[in-house]
């Protein structure tokens, strides 16, 4: 069938540009220790930055809250599936990152892709007297959103305030909106969040932080980018992830009630959905109190202790390591081919790290994006550092 060779063809062009993208099945709960397709493992690619995926308070909670509220929703939020949870977890959501915003107000989302998409195209609604400015390594939840959202939008090169200035100050959009991440999911920079409010204020644009890799890692007591910067504005709109320090799954957008009120009325990927397991949300209750409380504290000073064991242990000389002090810390290898080979010789010693390739970066940067846990060790840390300094020296020896 012409239809079927015709995708057999697309798959054989990535399969020859080493872009095919294969999945492994892991046995055993998220953790740094794993077994992967029948393997123990010892894995540095997942998200979950304080290890609370698999904490018992939480995981006690889910069985908890799946028998108050049994399996899932039946409908979506509008119809009959805004559960007691839900409303309990959005003003726990609500309270805890308000302080950094004006009247706040939390909606949580199935997913932070969904949260996203719905507060791009809700804030500018198809209205041609709306402008999107937007960072260029944003993620693609991001960039679909602005797609999505079917009004102007400008990009601007990364971190380059000067040329955002420019644009917000040729703009004659009656409503502007900037959006960048926090924390750059490929790259492990932040974002220059404070003059980009500074910004956003004298030129009468909201901004759009998506905090999917800060909430729950960074600030004194866990409430991301926003407290980190120490930052507050009506300006501001929030959206954290739920699903990587949290340890659990969703997101959810914080911002001034008038925002939050738009997004009930105007945005599809919340309208139009089935609302999240109850239980999941009950979960999240018990996740908070733990990144709010005394534990959330130590796991992130845990973690900060081995992001600098990171950084001063690891030395190369060929590969390129980018300045992060966040849990993701990226090795640049270069081609594919030779990404993928490195990544394979890590798992071969029992080691998992995240393999990335274009499109998800630019062509030529394919790299490790190594990510670190509270959950993990000084001692695993270690034994990844030895072995990436190991392979960058002895590779392509001859």
């Amino acid at each position: 069938m012409e239809l079927i060779t015709r995708l057999q063809q697309q798959l054989q062009g990535l399969e020859e540009r080493s872009l095919i993208r294969r999945r492994r099945t892991v046995d055993t709960p998220c953790a740094p220790r794993l077994t992967v397709d029948g393997r123990d493992m010892l894995a540095f690619c997942s998200n979950d930055y304080l290890g609370l995926a698999s904490h018992p308070r939480i995981v006690a909670a889910l069985k908890e809250g799946a028998d108050l509220y049994g399996a899932g929703s039946g409908a979506s939020h509008l119809i009959s599936g805004h559960s007691r949870a839900h409303a309990q977890l959005e003003e726990r959501l609500a309270a805890f990152v308000g302080a950094n915003l004006e009247q706040a107000r939390a909606l949580y989302f199935c997913t932070g892709y969904m949260a996203n998409l719905a507060v791009l195209t809700a804030l500018a609604a198809g209205d041609a007297d709306t402008e999107i400015f937007s960072e260029a390594l944003n993620h693609a939840s991001l960039i679909d959103g602005t797609r999505l959202a079917r009004v102007k939008t400008r990009v601007y090169p990364h971190a380059d305030l000067a040329a955002l200035a420019a644009l917000l100050a040729d703009s004659k959009a009656k409503t502007k909106i900037v959006v960048t991440d926090s924390i750059f999911s490929m790259d492990g920079d932040l974002a220059p969040l404070p003059a980009l409010l500074a910004l956003c204020e004298q030129y009468g644009a909201w901004l759009v932080v998506d905090d999917a890799h800060g909430f729950g890692a960074l600030g004194d007591n866990g409430r991301g980018a926003l407290e980190h910067f120490s930052l507050q504005s009506p300006h501001l709109v929030y959206v954290g992830t739920l699903g990587k320090s949290a340890g659990v799954g969703g997101a959810f957008v914080c911002a001034h009630e008038a925002v939050i009120e738009t997004l009930i009325q105007k945005a599809r990927p919340y309208i139009f959905t089935t609302a999240a397991a109850p239980a999941l949300a009950h979960a999240l209750l018990a996740s908070l109190d733990i990144i709010a409380g005394e534990e959330g504290k130590q796991r992130r000073m845990h973690l900060a202790a081995l992001v600098a064991q990171w950084n001063e242990g690891l030395q190369l000389q060929r590969w390129q390591a980018l300045p992060s002090l966040s849990a993701i810390q990226p090795v640049i290898i270069g081609e594919n081919a030779d990404m993928l080979a490195v990544a394979a010789q890590l798992y071969q010693q029992g080691l998992w790290v995240g393999a990335i390739r274009p499109p998800t970066v630019p062509a030529g940067s394919a790299r490790l994006r190594v990510t670190l846990s509270a959950g993990h060790t000084a001692q695993e840390v270690a034994q990844l550092i030895n072995a990436v300094n190991t392979l960058e020296r002895t590779r392509h020896e001859p």
